[in-house]
């Protein structure tokens, strides 16, 4: 499935972001925990930013200068009519390329819908548009092996892929990052999430 599926995918879900049953608190205590690890509070960049804006308002209320990308047209537009002064990118993550280093990068719930083959090379543009002492938050799938997979869950079928733990951590490494936390937060559930810091 290409990045502009999966876009076309969450514009036909856009609503459910505004919804009684979407919980507001996801990820919110882990991005915390985040956030402690560092005291620069310059630009920030939310991959796949969706238009609920829990998590540009933490980083607005933590200081932070925000920013969002998203390959979803109608989750852009909505953003931007909630968010005027921030600024969003309509694009995808793969062929996006930064014109700035970030103090902060999450990528919460977003980074599993890159194709397989793109992972790598996505994760590590994200690390190296860190300045040095920034950190970058962001969940995946909790595997020992790279996978990939569709489902439905949310209505249209949706890709997923993940690189596995080990691999993970080889990229971070070689991207001159250290691992700050890594944790199963939603156990038993394979939903898995790390802090990273630039050295």
């Amino acid at each position: 499935m290409q990045p502009h599926q999966i876009g076309k995918a969450y514009d036909q879900i856009a609503d459910l972001w505004d919804s009684d049953k979407f919980p507001n608190d996801n990820g919110i205590s882990q991005h915390n925990r985040a956030i402690a690890f560092t005291d620069r509070r310059g630009a920030a960049l939310d991959v796949g930013c969706g238009w609920n804006g829990r998590i540009i308002d933490l980083l607005l209320e933590q200081g932070f200068s925000p920013e969002g990308i998203d390959v979803s047209g109608e989750m852009i537009t909505r953003a931007r009519k909630k968010y005027p002064d921030v600024t969003f990118y309509h694009a995808d993550v793969c062929s996006w390329q930064p014109t700035k280093r970030y103090d902060f990068i999450t990528a919460w719930d977003s980074l599993w819908h890159v194709p397989l083959e793109d992972h790598e090379s996505v994760l590590k543009k994200l690390l190296s548009s860190l300045n040095p002492g920034g950190v970058f938050i962001f969940s995946t799938g909790g595997l020992d092996e790279a996978n990939e997979h569709t489902d439905d869950y949310m209505g249209p079928e949706v890709y997923y892929s993940a690189l596995g733990i080990p691999k993970l951590l080889d990229v971070i490494s070689e991207s001159g990052c250290i691992c700050r936390h890594l944790e199963y937060d939603q156990y038993p559930e394979l939903h898995l999430y790390l802090i990273v810091q630039k050295s």
